[in-house]
């Protein structure tokens, strides 16, 4: 189990990528007890979503389309769509050495436990998702 503060302070460091370089800001930080954790990035058009089920230790990432600039439906999804499902349409289409690259950004990064490796591996997959998200058809 991990703490509500440090998997937040995690979270921003692996996914700083998103302000920095796709314009995404932190929209919302939820800490409920030391169960369920949630920090939520925002630009003019999507939402990235990376929630943490601490007892059950069940990650998830996912992206939403904004609806006027309001979050959609959860259960959408044509509008929420899950990183598992947007990596295995892009994965294929991305080239030996750009997955290299992306290796070597994330390599200042030392995971200390399995948590952190699983943080880890979605910060990298979702950078490369972000940067060919606009190529697929979803």
């Amino acid at each position: 189990m991990i703490d509500g503060n440090k998997y937040i302070e995690i979270v921003r460091i692996y996914f700083h990528f998103l302000i920095t370089e796709f314009g995404f800001k932190v929209s919302e930080e939820i800490i409920n007890g030391n169960f369920f954790y949630r920090l939520r990035y925002i630009n003019k058009i999507k939402a990235v979503t990376i929630s943490y089920e601490n007892i059950e230790d069940y990650l998830s990432v996912f992206i939403s389309i904004l609806q006027n600039g309001e979050l959609p439906d959860y259960d959408d999804k044509t509008k929420t769509l899950h990183l598992n499902r947007i990596n295995a349409q892009i994965l294929s289409r991305i080239d030996k050495n750009e997955i290299s690259l992306n290796n070597e950004y994330f390599d200042k990064f030392n995971p200390k436990d399995e948590l952190e490796r699983k943080l880890l591996k979605s910060a990298k997959e979702l950078r490369l998702c972000l940067k060919h998200y606009d190529e697929i058809l979803v």
